[in-house]
């Protein structure tokens, strides 16, 4: 399998010649599997160009997207109504997340809706299915999918991907208990090859004021991947006050923990073969 950065701020976009190096838009990330099938985790506005790619590609004129939502903040949906794909009558989107698949449909379409849009998100030509995210394992064609709760205001889940002996979490909003690990965590992500994890503020400014904000930081990154054994800590949800010089930086101080450790960036793509 593949998966490729399409956004990596949290909170909201940025545009500056000063966040060019890691980009501006906000998550949103997708998996190719060896079959082929397209699995994309977020609707931030990193997905704007991820559509604008995918409606240039020849090929078949049918296509079936899986949607994956960790949550519904705004940051992680604000670029679902400008995704070509979803004006495309040849296109099928089936939306996963924690919520009841109503609610889900309900919630998107919320930001549609009023004075909000010039069009509703039901009148989007695609083929739309919702689905509430299944207790336990489930298979989107190659791909074995399991999810873990996370430490978020209104909730929000990681999602762990596996394929052929390889595997990808991504923990992209949590934030870390005040002692020790989160346990939850660090099991589910045991032995993974790539953890995607939140690192939005330095640990300063965590503790200056920021605690009980739902994120964490790239030195609580680090003690996971290294007790959880990962392959490469990939630091995402950057903020978007923090321009690339910071990034340089808390990525520097990061690889002294944990050298295995890179800062997510728009374009990033790794390749997972299996064994």
């Amino acid at each position: 399998m593949e998966f490729e950065f399409w956004g990596v701020r949290g909170t909201h976009p940025v545009s500056a010649r000063d966040v060019s190096r890691y980009g501006g838009n906000t998550p949103s990330a997708t998996i190719v599997s060896q079959m082929g099938d397209l699995i994309i985790v977020d609707a931030g506005t990193g997905i704007i160009n991820l559509g604008r790619k995918l409606n240039r590609e020849p090929g078949p004129k049918k296509r079936h997207i899986h949607l994956l939502l960790t949550h519904f903040h705004l940051d992680h949906i604000m670029g679902l109504p400008f995704f070509v794909p979803l004006s495309d009558k040849n296109t099928t989107v089936t939306f996963y997340s924690p919520a009841e698949a109503d609610k889900t449909e309900a919630l998107l379409a919320g930001i549609m809706a009023g004075r909000y849009f010039p069009l509703d998100f039901q009148d989007l030509a695609a083929t739309k299915h919702f689905k509430k995210i299944p207790g336990g394992k489930f298979e989107l064609g190659g791909l074995v999918v399991s999810h873990l709760p996370l430490n978020h205001p209104q909730g929000c889940v990681a999602y762990k991907f596996e394929e052929a002996g390889r595997s990808i979490v991504f923990a992209t909003d949590t934030e870390h208990p005040l002692k020790g690990l989160d346990a939850s965590l660090l099991d589910f992500a045991q032995g993974v090859d790539h953890f995607i994890y939140d690192a939005t503020f330095t640990p300063e400014d965590y503790e200056n004021g920021k605690r009980g904000w739902g994120h964490s930081t790239w030195k609580e990154g680090t003690k996971l991947a290294r007790e959880a054994c990962v392959g490469t800590l990939y630091l995402s949800h950057l903020n978007p006050e923090y321009p690339d010089k910071v990034i340089d930086e808390l990525a520097r101080q990061a690889r002294e923990k944990f050298p295995r450790t890179r800062a997510a960036r728009e374009g990033l793509k790794k390749a997972l073969r299996g064994g």
